[in-house]
């Protein structure tokens, strides 16, 4: 059984060019399901019973497994079988009549701009070439709003200081061009020319890699993780998670007043529909802000003829710093879509 699953899930990296995360939950999702069907009796797919299929779901909920996990399982479980009947491994289909629990829209968490600012400022309390690297990859994120898988696949190919703007591969191979702040542009600058060649140091250092830990290599999404709970917990920042400066950089732009679309291009999301659930957040600051306290969106022109943006200033370590693309000329935003 467990070979079937391995051909689906190559067949769903290839086809549908899911991303490493979305292919190896489905593959713990899939595993769970058999090692279900294996206990209950079953030894091939193709003398699965819908029933069996629904006890299995039943058995989640009775678990109390949560229902956006129930979800998930489903959609997995109805995919596969699917694949199953298309390639001949299944006379029917079992799981065709399967329904989803129904799943409240969640609500993403953002921290204040006063929380951002002593978020940004932690690393700069500490003068060592990691302390460097970590202010340009938080001052990065706060920028632009990119994921953290997209923030540590970068290679310094991506960068270009000389036009202030950075190329970042979303899911599903999506680019985007994205305009720097001055104050992120200045973090990167100072990260390559002083702290990146420090840590690239060591022995079989990879040479590609925008961002490298301490043994040269480049450096992963658990990394991070651990670094980023030791600077919210320095700047007594509560429920910081890797996702959450992306919340945030997205919470306080709609919250300002920049338009959906422009949100959306920025944060590299296919559907509207996904952006929008940043208009229900409303991001209340520990004290009051001036209008420069916003987020670092530099949609200058979108393809399209999209509506262009007011220049708009930073949120920083040391207060407001003016914001600009840099390098002159206006950096264009790719937006596509599916």
């Amino acid at each position: 059984m467990e070979e079937s699953v391995d051909r689906y899930l190559i067949a769903l990296g290839a086809e549908k060019h899911c991303s490493p995360h979305t292919v190896m939950a489905y593959r713990n999702d899939l595993m769970q399901l058999a090692a279900h069907l294996t206990h209950e009796g079953v030894t091939a797919w193709r003398v699965v019973l819908p029933e069996q299929v629904t006890d299995y779901l039943l058995s989640l909920r009775e678990r109390q497994y949560a229902s956006s996990t129930i979800a998930r399982k489903t959609a997995a479980a109805k995919s596969f079988f699917q694949y199953l009947k298309q390639v001949g491994e299944i006379e029917a289909d079992v799981a065709l009549h399967l329904f989803a629990p129904r799943v409240d829209r969640y609500i993403p968490h953002a921290i204040t701009t006063d929380e951002v600012a002593r978020l940004l400022a932690a690393p700069t309390r500490i003068k060592t070439p990691e302390s460097l690297r970590d202010a340009a990859m938080l001052q990065l994120l706060y920028a632009t709003g990119m994921r953290v898988s997209e923030l540590v696949a970068l290679d310094q190919s991506d960068l270009d200081l000389a036009r202030g703007a950075i190329r970042c591969e979303g899911r599903a191979s999506r680019e985007r061009l994205v305009a720097l702040t001055p104050t992120a542009h200045d973090a990167l600058h100072r990260y390559l020319t002083t702290s990146r060649p420090i840590i690239a140091r060591a022995h079989g250092a990879d040479k590609e890699a925008l961002f490298l830990n301490h043994r040269g290599q480049r450096l992963t999404r658990q990394g991070f993780w651990l670094l980023l709970k030791g600077y919210a917990q320095s700047a007594s920042v509560r429920n910081v998670t890797p996702h959450t400066l992306r919340h945030t950089f997205a919470a306080h732009a709609l919250t300002t007043g920049h338009h959906l679309r422009e949100v959306q291009t920025m944060l590299g999301h296919v559907s509207i529909s996904t952006t929008q659930v940043y208009q229900r957040m409303r991001p209340v600051p520990t004290a009051p802000v001036s209008p420069g306290a916003l987020p670092a969106i530099a949609v200058v022109k979108m393809l399209g003829g999209g509506p262009s943006a007011t220049p708009l200033p930073l949120v920083t370590a040391g207060g407001v710093a003016a914001m600009a693309p840099v390098g002159g000329d206006g950096v264009e935003v790719v937006a596509q879509e599916d």
